[in-house]
């Protein structure tokens, strides 16, 4: 996944492609978004060369596509987008039932630039693309950072903070269990909502073994917890194995501000959507 210097948008009328083979999928995707943002420019397209005619109509500031098309594939739509002139730092997003197959084994080119899990329904969709046209604070929700170099730390809650997150910090996996236990006694006054780890940490654990435990240990499953995992390591199967560990997704150094925040508040909208439904289950 392509790191991109990607800039809010503040445009009154967003243009968003929608790019997918089902005319039935488009419709349910571009009628929500156009409840959720009245202004919005919804462009349909049901292949690769309908999308490249939209390019060349008009800058387009998102792209959603299937994996499939009848004309080729959502990474060769993405290459299109890169590559039409205006269009290098557009969000290019991967709408697909088997994303997270894709995720694990690394299948996604430089071109994509986040991908969605069609299974957590169109509202989320709504959610996670609204993160990037129109990003809504979380105010007050906890963030857990556990990161060993101060400098760092420093410049990464100051990115968090200026959206309304509040973080705490901790140098090591240990200290990160320490306050996991005390919130899992009912010693601490605030609910840990997201967990942001180094994957290098100093000390006998490191961030692998943080999503492990908290999948394991402390049984917090993907939407109770979200563990977003920050790594250098480029490897493909060094970054399947962290999230075939439980982590909810990765943020690849060195870190852009609008990728991580984006990430960060559609995982606590995702746990937050669950809370309500539950509650309206009871």
């Amino acid at each position: 996944m392509q790191e991109q210097k990607l800039t809010y948008l503040v445009n009154d009328a967003p243009r968003i492609m929608v790019v997918d083979g089902s005319r039935l999928m488009r419709k349910l995707i571009t009628d929500v978004l156009k409840r959720e943002l009245p202004n919005v420019d919804a462009v349909s397209c049901g292949n690769i060369a309908e999308a490249r005619a939209a390019l060349q109509a008009g800058k387009v500031d998102l792209v959603t596509t299937a994996l499939v098309l009848p004309d080729g594939d959502g990474l060769e739509l993405a290459r299109t987008v890169r590559e039409t002139s205006g269009q290098s730092y557009v969000p290019v997003i991967v709408v697909s039932a088997d994303t997270y197959e894709h995720l694990v084994e690394r299948r996604f080119n430089e071109y994509i630039t986040d991908y969605f899990d069609k299974s957590l329904g169109h509202e989320a969709l709504a959610a996670f693309i609204l993160g990037y046209i129109q990003p809504q604070p979380i105010p007050g929700a906890v963030v857990l950072y556990i990161e060993d170099s101060r400098v760092v730390a420093e410049a990464t809650k100051r990115m968090l903070q200026r959206h309304q997150l509040r973080v705490v910090h901790v140098l090591t996996a240990e200290d990160a269990f320490a306050l996991l236990t005390a919130e899992s006694l009912g010693m601490t006054q605030h609910r840990i909502d997201l967990i942001l780890t180094d994957v290098t940490l100093k000390g006998e654990l490191s961030g692998r073994d943080v999503v492990q435990r908290v999948r394991i240990d402390f049984d917090y499953d993907m939407l109770r917890l979200p563990v977003l995992v920050m790594t250098g390591d480029s490897n493909p199967q060094n970054q399947s194995e962290l999230l075939r560990a439980g982590a909810n997704d990765l943020v690849q150094k060195p870190i852009e501000e609008r990728l991580l925040v984006t990430k960060i508040l559609f995982q606590l909208r995702l746990s937050k959507m669950r809370r309500q439904n539950e509650h309206e289950d009871e």
